[in-house]
């Protein structure tokens, strides 16, 4: 087993994986991740959690894909949270989950306070006869590949770059809700999305795949106001290219490519239209290229 937020599920998860299924084989046993719901900062201080990368359902799909047996989803509660790290490794580890082999980052941490560190796993490990393995960070570049790393490069729009340190492309997923219906008389209707719950990408149009119940397709997206309208509250806006019909109250997820140009103010509707054909047109392009 190994044990972690797994946050976005990113290159260097891949690598734990990639040994917990080593591992795993060893023992003759099953790979199971072990993580929580919610992060438990988010309970400890609400205000210093950050914008999560990946819902719970959506991280346990991409570890499936790395080919984990299981993903235990734990929820995270003053209990838990209160555990020692005597207490959790004996009632988590070995009592619930019987472990017979871990595999774990460098800077694992866990029982209440954060107490226990991986020297602390090691010697609870040698204890109980269990194999532990620590693994290395991945460096790439100049830096190792991070869930806070990811985060930094979506909040500022540099969606390719986070696309290499991650194992699929960037996704958030949202319900359809009505907006000003101003795209459908221009000839680009969109899909409003709203209720949101992981970090959006910066403002700017982006080329996208939209993914929803009947299948996936090419997707133009607006994330900003529209200055050009004079309006200047943050929307979500979603072009599913080729799509005819009605999405309204259902839920979408869109999988980002490639930023394709920031927010922008025109001087006529004409010059609006203009662009949104180009936009439309890279988006198309960036779909098709992969």
């Amino acid at each position: 087993m190994t044990i972690g937020n797994f946050d976005g599920v990113h290159r260097g998860h891949a690598r734990i994986v990639e040994r917990l299924l080593a591992r795993a084989a060893e023992v003759q046993g099953p790979a199971i991740v072990f993580t929580f719901d919610p992060h438990p900062v988010r309970l400890l201080r609400p205000q210093a959690a950050p914008p999560p990368l990946t819902w719970t359902e959506r991280k346990s799909e991409l570890l499936a894909e790395l080919g984990v047996a299981a993903v235990i989803a734990y929820p995270t509660d003053e209990a838990l949270l209160s555990l020692t790290a005597r207490e959790f490794f004996d009632r988590i580890v070995r009592q619930e989950l019987d472990a017979r082999a871990m595999v774990e980052g460098p800077n694992f941490f866990f029982g209440h306070a954060r107490a226990g560190n991986i020297d602390v796993l090691r010697t609870f490990c040698v204890e109980a006869g269990i194999g532990l393995e620590v693994v290395e960070p991945l460096l790439l570049g100049s830096e190792y590949v991070s869930s806070s790393r990811v985060r930094e490069l979506i909040a500022t729009g540099a969606i390719e770059e986070a696309r290499a340190l991650l194992t699929h492309p960037y996704r958030i997923r949202g319900m359809v809700t009505h907006g000003s219906r101003r795209g459908g008389k221009i000839g680009f209707p969109t899909a409003n999305l709203d209720a949101i719950d992981t970090l959006l990408p910066a403002e700017g149009v982006y080329a996208a795949k939209a993914i929803i119940s009947g299948g996936a397709w090419p997707a133009a997206v607006n994330i900003g106001p529209n200055p050009t309208f004079g309006e200047h509250a943050l929307k979500i806006e979603v072009h599913l290219i080729g799509y005819q019909g009605s999405l309204y109250g259902q839920p979408l997820e869109v999988d980002f490519l490639r930023r394709l140009r920031g927010v922008q103010t025109f001087p006529s509707l004409d010059a609006l239209k203009q662009q949104l054909a180009l936009d439309v047109a890279a988006a198309q392009a960036a779909a098709e290229s992969l």
